[in-house]
């Protein structure tokens, strides 16, 4: 057929294949322009026309959007992440740059901190030729030798844009809070933050208060400073002023002998800048945003994603990174069905329903719903096992709660990190004197949550151990066995710890066991077609009708290798192979198999997926000892499948074998 015969096609075609503009394609059939837009939009609603976004390019754009909104924010910059060329700090700096550029009006008082991104900042504004204005340190001075001290970054920022520079003329920090209240009285102090408390905008960094930050180094606070007790809560430093992870002022000893604005001070200023980013900063970025220290934020994609993560925001924006792309027809993205309520309420009325299901397994603490406790389990003398992550992925983490398995599991949102509270709940919960283990998903948001509560746990006298699964082989190259994630071998890891737990076995043996374990587990899966989140009942990633991708992650995170579908056999050994590059396991050797949905993958074609499995298996000489088919880690609704091999020895299989009893599983 000629594409003449039919006007729609043919307008569809020199629309989306060719490019042209409607004036170019009315030109071209002869029609008036107007006719070619309906024509277009009729191709569009038959779907005859589909088109697709580079979401890629939108990553960014939508992270700021979400920080935006999450924290209330006047406007936010996302930088794409890039690991070549210059240094982060450079390139938030030069950022940084425009921006204040782009807000300086004439007469403007500007306030400006210190550190290395601030530096950068001040080294790439461009001059100007704005009247009137005015750079003012907001904390003293430094007495150390950095580079980026509060009185470099100053001068030179009041120097590139022709501006006035006022220096405070006092340390950062004095020796008693006496002497600073006598400095403060002092004229010229006193005219100084006169001016540092008129400022129109103000620009900052965020520092970590952890050893090795930026802080460290500043000279503005010396080694016994920094270890001053009432610092102990500190995990950010916002214009020489310590936060805790809730962004709320840490008062005492440092905080009343230090020279500069306070907190209470800079809020008051309309705009306020924070350039800053990196994984070190996850955590002092959360802090400073959850305190709304800042209400413009300039950061790169990983920070802000990150930051989104440990704040429970469902991680739907990760699917986005990367290649894929967000399939459109008839000019609407696909819009999915789910039974739900409210989206907002989907996690406690999931709780609800799964309590009163499994009310002799499980129950919730009453100060802290998020906190789901076994019911049979916790008992004096025994090590606690806390198990967690998001939600999406039942009935992993809290389907495997119960006796012979985890103690506790704390919840997050879907597809995002448990907060710190809900975690150190669960640890106190299931605290009988012997320690606790965490055991959980190598994931960053999920990191940095379990690292905050542990240390908040160890400040309660608390002894906590930390084991992080990693058994996806297809995320990370085995050189790099570190950076993987944990998805469905979660299973067979916290089987068998939480059987050693539940033998009483001491908090070194269950950490030894977890380890032993976790590095005898691997797991690659493949994924058939998307999944979407219930706040958007959208697609958060497209496959092909044709494709299939493997090693792809229970978040959407790209695979290894974007393929054409092929049939369950090759499927199944282009897993086993990868997982045989990795696995030592000689003919003799003996393994336990999970061969899991990820979701809408149903049982027929797993016990297909499986047959093949155990045919490559015995070729190889090796026997399975044990074998569970069906969902025990999935990904919403994707469709998929993933094969779990753990390579088992004699304690191995006796913990195995160790019975269990959870809401979603039994054994022995």
């Amino acid at each position: 057929m000629r594409f003449r015969d039919d006007p729609l096609l043919w307008a569809g075609w020199l629309y989306a294949h060719d490019g042209l503009t409607q004036n170019q394609i009315a030109k071209a059939m002869g029609v008036s322009r107007a006719t070619v837009n309906n024509y277009i939009s009729e191709a569009r609603a038959r779907g005859i026309v589909n088109l697709t976004m580079e979401t890629s390019r939108l990553s960014e754009f939508m992270i700021a959007e979400a920080l935006v909104e999450r924290f209330q924010l006047s406007d936010c910059i996302v930088l794409p992440s890039v690991r070549e060329g210059r240094s982060l700090p450079e390139r938030l700096g030069e950022t940084g740059a425009r921006v204040l550029e782009r807000l300086i009006r004439p007469g403007d008082a500007i306030g400006m901190s210190w550190g290395r991104t601030m530096l950068a900042l001040a080294a790439s504004v461009g001059p100007t030729r704005l009247a009137d204005l005015s750079v003012v340190q907001v904390t003293g001075g430094s007495g150390g030798e950095a580079e980026f001290s509060p009185e470099v970054c100053v001068a030179r920022l009041a120097t590139a844009l022709g501006a006035r520079s006022v220096n405070i003329s006092a340390p950062a920090l004095v020796s008693s809070p006496e002497i600073r209240d006598v400095l403060m009285r002092e004229p010229l102090l006193k005219t100084q933050f006169d001016c540092a408390r008129r400022l129109d905008k103000i620009v900052f960094g965020i520092s970590s208060s952890r050893l090795g930050a930026t802080i460290h180094r500043s000279g503005l606070f010396g080694r016994d400073d920094l270890a001053d007790p009432s610092l102990q809560r500190a995990v950010a430093v916002v214009a020489g002023r310590f936060i805790d992870d809730r962004g709320i002022p840490v008062h005492g000893r440092v905080d009343e002998r230090t020279i500069g604005l306070t907190l209470d001070e800079i809020a008051r200023v309309r705009f306020r800048i924070a350039v800053a980013g990196g994984p070190e900063k996850t955590t002092a970025i959360l802090a400073a945003l959850r305190g709304r220290h800042a209400n413009v934020l300039i950061t790169d994609a990983d920070t802000g994603h990150a930051v989104l993560q440990a704040e429970g925001v469902p991680e739907s924006l990760g699917a986005l990174r990367g290649s894929r792309r967000t399939q459109v027809q008839g000019g609407n993205r696909v819009k999915t069905k789910k039974l739900i309520n409210d989206p907002a309420n989907i996690i406690e009325e999931m709780l609800a329903g799964m309590i009163k299901a499994h009310p002799n397994h499980l129950r919730q603490l009453e100060h802290s719903p998020r906190s789901v406790v076994a019911v049979d389990g916790p008992r004096a003398g025994k090590v606690g096992i806390v198990v967690g992550g998001g939600s999406g992925h039942e009935p992993t983490f809290v389907g495997y709660v119960g006796k012979g398995l985890a103690d506790a599991c704390p919840i997050g949102n879907v597809f995002a990190s448990p907060p710190p509270d809900p975690i150190l709940e669960c640890t106190k919960a299931v605290n009988n004197g012997a320690g606790v283990l965490y055991v959980y998903g190598n994931y960053a948001g999920d990191v940095m949550n379990f690292d905050m509560a542990a240390e908040m746990a160890a400040m309660e006298d608390i002894e906590v151990r930390t084991v992080l699964s990693t058994d996806d082989v297809a995320s990370a190259p085995p050189d790099q066995k570190e950076k993987r994630r944990g998805v469905a071998g979660n299973f067979f890891i916290f089987k068998v710890t939480g059987a050693a737990a539940d033998k009483m076995m001491s908090l070194d043996e269950c950490e030894r066991i977890a380890r032993k374990a976790n590095e005898r587990t691997f797991t690659v899966g493949v994924a058939l077609a998307p999944c979407s989140l219930p706040q958007t009942l959208r697609h958060n990633f497209e496959i092909g009708p044709g494709e299939m991708e493997i090693g792809m992650g229970i978040h959407g995170e790209p695979g290894v290798a974007r393929e054409p579908l092929r049939s369950a056999d090759d499927v199944t050994d282009d897993i086993l192979e990868r997982i045989f590059t990795e696995m030592d396991a000689p003919a003799g050797s003996k393994v336990a198999v999970l061969v899991n949905s990820l979701g809408s993958t149903p049982l027929m074609e797993l016990y297909v997926v499986n047959r093949r499995v155990a045919e490559r298996l015995e070729r190889k000489g090796i026997s399975v000892h044990a074998t569970w088919v069906g969902t025990y880690c999935s990904s919403l609704e994707m469709a998929g499948m993933s094969i779990t091999l753990i390579h088992l020895d004699d304690e191995l299989t006796e913990l195995l074998d160790h019975p269990c009893d959870c809401a979603m599983f039994r054994a022995g």
